[in-house]
């Protein structure tokens, strides 16, 4: 299995998780949907990690897969004006990995993270593990402690 920077922040700090490696072709329309069938679970366990603007300053948003980020949820949540998405360059730049691999845990530097309240009503969720073919499964908790993730509705 592979080793990348969420996994090794996950390990030193010591909560459970667990790592599920999956296959699906990157040009699958609907990636996320494709690696819950993958995992076989439910597409609404599966999140993805978005790298936004809020006002000049970059966010992190985790939110379902099936779903579209409400930039403007996102920017209430933020307590500011006007969110946009990164591009794709200033999002691995600032996350340090490649997009499609986005993972919230062990980015290059910690950013306001925002989770989709809609995690809140689930035993464990699904994020990268900080590479395609790799998710991370664990207890939405662990998002909120770990990363100071504020629970928001977001889509």
């Amino acid at each position: 299995m592979s080793r990348t920077r969420a996994l090794d922040f996950l390990v030193r700090s010591g909560v459970d998780h667990v790592v599920h490696p999956y296959h699906v072709d990157i040009s699958e329309s609907h990636y996320g949907e494709a690696v819950a069938a993958a995992l076989g679970v439910d597409p609404t366990q599966v999140f993805k990690t978005l790298v936004a603007v809020v006002d000049a300053l970059a966010v992190v948003a985790i939110i379902p897969v099936g779903s579209q980020l409400s930039l403007k949820h996102l920017a209430a949540a933020a307590r500011g004006k006007k969110a946009m998405m990164a591009n794709p360059a200033d999002a691995e730049r600032w996350s340090g990995y490649l997009v499609g691999g986005i993972s919230p845990f062990g980015q290059k530097r910690s950013h306001p993270t925002f989770l989709d309240e809609s995690a809140r009503s689930l035993q464990t969720v699904y994020v990268s593990a900080g590479q395609r073919g790799l998710q991370v499964e664990l207890a939405p908790q662990v998002i909120e402690e770990l990363l100071g993730a504020e629970v928001a509705p977001l889509v």
